[in-house]
């Protein structure tokens, strides 16, 4: 059950994407909105 739940929301994604480029720049925004949620930006 959970491995079907993944492919749903990898699959998801990249149809929100388009590109393996675009899911890359929303893994970075990610990143960097959880690091300024955790203090670690400037």
């Amino acid at each position: 059950m959970r491995a079907a739940v993944l492919v749903v929301l990898a699959c998801a994604m990249l149809a929100g994407c388009n590109t393996v480029a675009g899911v890359g720049e929303d893994i970075t925004g990610v990143a960097m909105w959880a690091q300024r949620g955790i203090g670690g930006g400037y």
